[in-house]
């Protein structure tokens, strides 16, 4: 078994300072003995403005976050998952909402580029979410062999469309990984359902780190940042403010799970 834990964070525009906090945390996780720690959407800045996050953007494979990213893996010898950053794409005023993964020698091993864009009126409040206009959405699923099993790569919207998960566990994907920041009024809707429902259909962990709490641009996250395991159980959750969660990832439970009830096999639909 392997412990990992989530990171959950409420990130504001400076992106020093979000480092310096999201580094505490992960050597306040990696002391409980996790391996793996995987870090919220948007954790290095939560601008003012959703296109603030374009003066901050780096090129592919250099830059400040990404050399935090890098330092920071190295120094606690742990595989992190860098939520998601800010790398320049094919349009100069887009960003691709990129997650880079590193492993214990500082090594980049991944990227994700989040698929499916938050273009949104949220039910019920005055909130407006229009990531399109600055994001380029990527278009390329992600399944990476890891010490820890089979990963997948998903950011937060992605979590709405089961049918990349499917993809992703015909791909052999074990653990799914998913940085988020869900608004709060979604967030108690939604986020634990869905979780648990990723986890109990594709009968795999999930692993997933949220922004949680008040922003200086005045937004409210739902946080609630959870491990959850293949028969859909809570395993840890943290609800509000800065902190962690952890847990031991059992691919022998895992597997167990998948062949005493085989619902991977009695598919009927393949997703192509």
């Amino acid at each position: 078994m392997n412990k990992c834990a989530a990171i959950q964070m409420a990130s504001g525009p400076s992106v020093s300072s979000n480092l310096l906090e999201a580094e505490k945390l992960i050597a306040e996780a990696v002391k409980t003995g996790a391996k793996l720690v995987a870090l919220p959407e948007n954790f290095a800045m939560m601008g003012d403005r959703e296109i603030d996050k374009i003066r901050i953007k780096e090129v592919d494979g250099t830059g400040p976050i990404q050399k935090f990213l890098s330092a920071t893996a190295k120094k606690y010898a742990v595989w992190l998952i860098g939520g998601t950053i800010p790398i320049a794409g094919n349009d100069d005023n887009k960003v691709r909402a990129a997650c880079v993964i590193y492993n214990d020698l500082g090594e980049r091993v991944g990227r994700y580029d989040k698929i499916h864009l938050f273009d949104v009126n949220v039910p019920g409040t005055d909130e407006v979410y229009r990531e399109s206009d600055s994001i380029e959405r990527g278009d390329q699923a992600v399944v990476m062999d890891t010490p820890f099993g089979k990963l997948g790569i998903a950011v937060c919207y992605d979590l709405r469309f089961p049918e990349v998960f499917r993809k992703m566990v015909m791909q052999g994907m074990e653990i799914l990984v998913i940085p988020s920041a869900f608004t709060a009024k979604t967030g108690s809707a939604h986020w634990e359902v869905l979780l648990r429902a990723r986890a109990i259909e594709n009968l795999c962990y999930v692993i997933a780190p949220n922004q949680g709490g008040f922003h200086l641009n005045g937004r409210k996250t739902y946080g609630h940042s959870m491990i959850i395991d293949p028969w859909g159980m809570v395993l840890d959750c943290y609800k509000t403010g800065a902190g962690f969660v952890a847990s031991d990832i059992d691919l022998e439970k895992l597997t167990k799970v998948r062949s005493a009830f085989p619902v991977l096999n009695h598919r009927r639909f393949n997703c192509e």
